[in-house]
């Protein structure tokens, strides 16, 4: 089962309400998604830490509803 756009981006905006962020679906079948996201929760972060907090916001739904996620995280300049 696919994740829609919608979906997606709802996990996404709860969990960084703050968030700049722009989504593509890449094969165009909601299974394989890049987002670039940029937050003021990411600030001070390590980029492993920034995509551990994408991860946890998704709550056990990537690699099952979610295929694959191309990843770009940072805080705001």
């Amino acid at each position: 089962m696919a994740m829609d756009r919608a979906t997606l981006e709802g996990y996404l905006r709860e969990a960084f309400p703050d968030a700049v962020l722009a989504l593509r679906d890449l094969a165009g079948d909601n299974d394989h998604w890049s987002a670039d996201i940029v937050s003021e929760q990411f600030r001070g972060k390590s980029r492993v830490a920034q995509h551990q907090l994408v991860y946890a916001a998704l709550k056990g739904r990537m690699g099952g509803a979610l295929h694959a996620l191309a990843l770009t995280t940072r805080a705001p300049d």
